[in-house]
């Protein structure tokens, strides 16, 4: 199965390479994507939205020749979930890391800072401690040396859609910095960070505790939890 990988903000397709050993293994067919204005540093980032990003992701799903599984870590997930809602029937199953699906009209995080038409990657001080969860010296100083600057549209611009089969799509959770029990605390009580994926019928929940990015502090775990989820479907 083609199991195509979304990064989360300033990362690209090598963000993923400690991941996909298993799924390869395994005999599926991994495609990690770079997203437009995430090629280099210096790659032009003006007037590219969020509507770039899912059509990019849309793109590669119209490429393979049977239904994919869609993964989207941290921004990644509101990305994939406009690509579900282009392609219900393309997608067998969407993968949430440390993410989740974004509804109509909410955006991936319009307070990050900008600085003209990109957002930089933030300083450590900009992030919660639970974001850090064993992200070492090491993992922080590789991570910020291959981060990209992330166009601002793509954080900032309201998610439209279109096609309520979407939430026929089955989806799995895979959370990280926040456990699934407290995710689904917040569904029972209609929080609206929850409110979209609340409406998908077909959930399941994965615990994997650590911070925020699960490809750089566990990504042999992360690459064995989703192969069970692709396993599954």
């Amino acid at each position: 199965m083609d199991i195509i990988l979304v990064p989360g903000f300033w990362l690209d397709a090598s963000s993923w390479s400690d991941v996909t050993p298993p799924l390869l293994a395994a005999g599926h067919r991994a495609v990690p994507l770079t997203l437009p204005g995430l090629e280099a540093r210096d790659a032009p980032r003006a007037g590219i939205g969020l509507r770039d990003h899912i059509n990019a992701v849309v793109a590669a799903v119209d490429s393979a020749d049977q239904p994919v599984v869609l993964v989207g870590h941290s921004g990644g997930g509101a990305i994939i979930h406009g690509a579900v809602d282009a392609r219900p029937d393309r997608v067998a199953r969407a993968i949430y890391v440390d993410s989740g699906p974004l509804g109509e009209g909410g955006v991936i995080n319009d307070e990050l800072p900008a600085e003209g038409d990109e957002v930089p990657l933030p300083p450590w001080e900009g992030f919660e401690d639970a974001d850090l969860t064993d992200l070492d010296d090491g993992l922080r100083a590789m991570f910020r040396a291959r981060a990209v600057p992330e166009p601002k549209g793509v954080a900032y611009d309201p998610q439209r859609l279109h096609d309520e089969r979407r939430y026929g799509v089955p989806a799995t959770v895979i959370a990280c910095e926040f456990p699934s029990a407290v995710l689904k605390e917040w569904i029972d009580a209609g929080h609206p960070y929850v409110a979209e994926l609340a409406r998908i019928r077909d959930v399941e929940y994965v615990d994997l505790p650590t911070g925020h990015w699960p490809q750089f502090t566990r990504p042999a775990d992360l690459g064995t939890a989703i192969l069970a989820a692709v396993d599954r479907q």
